[in-house]
């Protein structure tokens, strides 16, 4: 039982639900953190930012050792770290305690998203898209688990007890999951079988060797400015429920609800992406999303209804990116070392944060109102569906140069990648 992909599948899931509030339910604890200590906004979201930083920049570091040792310690470890990092925001007085242990729990979430995920890469090798989207699914819908159960502890005994309550129920349940988790036989260095085989040939790149590629550097670019859009909407939006006077009631209704559209997202597009390609996806899915954070500066601000309405939409065209990247990723580069080269992808996530986080929250103590921030992801979410667009063309290869081509590595070029002489962009996987 233990050996079957899809009970370690819903293993995984568990533990990824239980990270899910430490980011998406934030925003419940932004205003009354404010009104029991008086900190600026900008203070606060800093801490946010500095939870991303660590839980995807950590990442890079533990993958490598993941792939060779296993899951189980790392996320034990990470259940302890998560439970004594969120439990203990209920005792910070100081911004440098909201900073310090909001980073433990950063790195324990790091330990859970990069082990799971790597995990999903590895059993489903087959079905790439659709076991990422499951997988960064639980990620982002496990919060409307606990954000119904946040917001009434809040209201009712304060955003202490909401933190304590929470912080050990999800490090206890981490740290049983973990004892059951397993990764399966190792992939051969150069598999035989042709649904093994990565986008630009047979070899299984090691993360030094993805380094070489200039298609990791294009899928990192276009990683990082989309990620900054959602992130904004994540860190943000009990901010902007207050500046645009919407009820209490309002914002736990969306904070409820965003998550099930963020998850069901990556389930849908992570399908699609298995039957048109990934850069097909990404490049109608990142126009959508350009639109859709339009959308909510403009009509969302205009009625409760609006506003949740278009944050759903913003959630469901944002979070494929974290089951259409680690996707991509094995497809370019190969599945043995899925865990440790997706884990360095994932740090643009950090990068992102900054601007999602304490930059855009500056910038509204600036200006007084959240356009400028808006605006600038919308922007940046239509130049990653542009680069998409080019990274579809320059993977699709003349029929005479697909059999022929040798995979980078191989020729010591990382310019074989970037020439074009590359097997064409099916969405088979």
């Amino acid at each position: 039982m233990l050996n079957n992909r899809w009970f370690q599948l819903s293993a995984s899931l568990v533990a990824m639900t239980m990270i899910a509030n430490l980011q998406y339910a934030w925003t419940l604890f932004v205003q009354p953190i404010r009104h029991a200590t008086g900190w600026k906004l900008s203070d606060i979201q800093w801490g946010f930012t500095l939870f991303i930083l660590c839980q995807t920049w950590v990442q890079p570091f533990e993958g490598w050792l993941i792939d060779r040792i296993g899951q189980r310690v790392f996320i034990t470890l990470a259940g302890v770290l998560c439970g004594l990092g969120w439990a203990g925001l209920s005792r910070a007085s100081t911004l440098r305690e909201l900073y310090a242990l909001y980073a433990m729990a950063g790195i324990g979430a790091s330990l859970v998203y990069g082990a799971s995920m790597g995990s999903a890469l590895k059993w489903f090798r087959d079905r790439r898209g659709l076991a990422s989207g499951i997988m960064a699914a639980g990620f982002a819908s496990g919060a409307s688990l606990f954000v119904p159960l946040i917001a009434r502890t809040i209201d009712a005994d304060g955003y202490r007890v909401a933190f304590l309550r929470t912080g050990i129920l999800q490090g206890v349940v981490i740290v049983i999951v973990a004892q059951v988790l397993r990764l399966p036989a190792r992939e051969a260095a150069t598999p035989a079988g042709a649904s093994a085989k990565s986008r630009i040939g047979a070899h299984q790149f090691t993360t030094a060797e993805m380094l070489a590629s200039s298609h990791f550097y294009l899928l990192y670019v276009m990683f990082l400015l989309m990620g900054i859009g959602g992130l904004l909407v994540t860190a943000q939006v009990g901010p902007i429920a207050t500046a645009w006077r919407f009820a209490p009631a309002t914002l736990v209704l969306a904070a409820t609800l965003s998550p099930l559209a963020n998850g069901g997202g990556r389930i849908f597009w992570g399908q699609v992406s298995d039957r048109i390609g990934r850069e097909k996806t990404m490049f109608v899915a990142f126009t959508i999303q350009a639109v859709c954070l339009s959308l909510v500066i403009t009509i969302g601000r205009s009625s409760p209804l609006w506003f949740i309405l278009t944050l759903l939409a913003t959630y469901f065209t944002w979070g494929e990116i974290y089951a259409l990247f680690p996707a991509a990723l094995a497809d370019y580069f190969g599945t043995r070392h899925a865990t440790s080269n997706n884990c360095v992808l994932y740090t643009s996530k950090g990068v992102a944060s900054i601007v999602a986080g304490g930059l855009a929250a500056r910038l509204f103590e600036s200006y007084g109102t959240w356009t400028p921030a808006f605006t600038g992801s919308a922007v940046m979410a239509l130049t990653s569906a542009a680069l998409a667009l080019g990274l579809w063309r320059a993977t699709v290869a003349r029929p005479s140069d697909r059999a022929a081509a040798p995979h980078p590595v191989a020729t010591g070029a990382a310019g074989a990648v970037a020439n074009g002489r590359v097997p064409p962009a099916s969405g088979a996987v």
